[in-house]
């Protein structure tokens, strides 16, 4: 299998992750700069700047934007320029909340590290967290060793997620009430850490390997079919956009340090084409 090379979109980035793709435009946090970027054709502005550093990015049934503040653990709707909050996920996420996935109906998905990374805490499973479209707040799937990346699969009937410490995705059924059951293993990856993950057409998962440089595409079952390369650069998130959704975007960043991410500025947007175009999740 021949890899392929990404190439930048936009340079001079603090640490971009949780790209979306909606509306012909896309948007990105700049957790480490505190900003959500949107950009469209090649005019790049600010959505929302966030002192606490914002993380996933998702819209409620009204088109509204959600985002997950990370480090006060809360879910923020972005009303006229300014945030609301929707819910303190602080009782159920002992860890920095990070990646958000919302259904059609606007219910909101949680993740949350676990435990305090920066600071070299021993790992330790968390849970996923359900947001209603009022704020009520309640657990998912628990035993979750950090849940990372997520995507609706099946038409919203399948949760998948990234466990980054189990180096696999995860498959859940959604009940209509929003909890996650029948759990199973939608792809072991051996030594690699998953991240931001995107869904195609035809079932595949892109992910961003963490420590690999290089953004994978497997489908159930654990078999690698594509591999692109981010070169120096580490591999943080992914997601399907462009006219034809057969752009593969990657956030990408030198280091996952906070305390040089700001200064050193080598985060990007980077940019490949792929064959399977995306299927619209997250």
């Amino acid at each position: 299998m021949k890899k392929r090379r990404t190439k930048v979109v936009v340079g001079d980035l603090a640490y971009p992750e949780c790209p979306r793709w909606r509306e012909g435009t896309l948007y990105f946090s700049d957790q480490h700069d505190g900003k959500v970027w949107r950009l469209d054709g090649q005019r790049l502005r600010v959505v929302l700047e966030l002192a606490s550093e914002p993380a996933g990015l998702g819209w409620d049934a009204q088109g509204e934007l959600l985002v997950v503040s990370m480090q006060d653990r809360k879910l923020l709707r972005v009303r006229g320029g300014r945030t609301n909050k929707v819910a303190d996920l602080r009782t159920l996420h002992p860890g920095l909340s990070n990646e958000l996935l919302v259904d059609a109906s606007g219910r909101s998905y949680v993740g949350n590290i676990g435990f305090d990374f920066y600071g070299g805490e021993e790992p330790r499973t968390t849970v996923l967290a359900t947001v209603s479209r009022t704020g009520r707040i309640k657990v998912a799937a628990d035993d979750l060793l950090v849940p990372n990346g997520m995507v609706f699969a099946d038409e919203g009937r399948r949760l998948i997620v990234a466990e980054s410490f189990r180096h696999q995705l995860t498959s859940f059924e959604v009940k209509a009430n929003g909890v996650l059951t029948g759990r199973k293993v939608f792809a072991d990856l051996g030594e690699q850490i998953p991240d931001g993950i995107c869904l195609d057409a035809e079932g595949g998962i892109w992910f961003a390997s963490i420590g690999a440089h290089e953004v994978v595409r497997v489908v159930e079952g654990g078999r690698v079919t594509d591999r692109v390369s981010t070169g120096d650069a580490e591999a943080i998130a992914c997601t399907l956009g462009g006219p034809d959704l057969r752009t593969l975007f990657v956030c990408t960043a030198g280091t996952f340090d906070p305390t040089r991410t700001a200064v050193e500025r080598g985060g990007a947007i980077e940019s490949v084409r792929v064959d399977v175009p995306g299927a619209g999740s997250p």
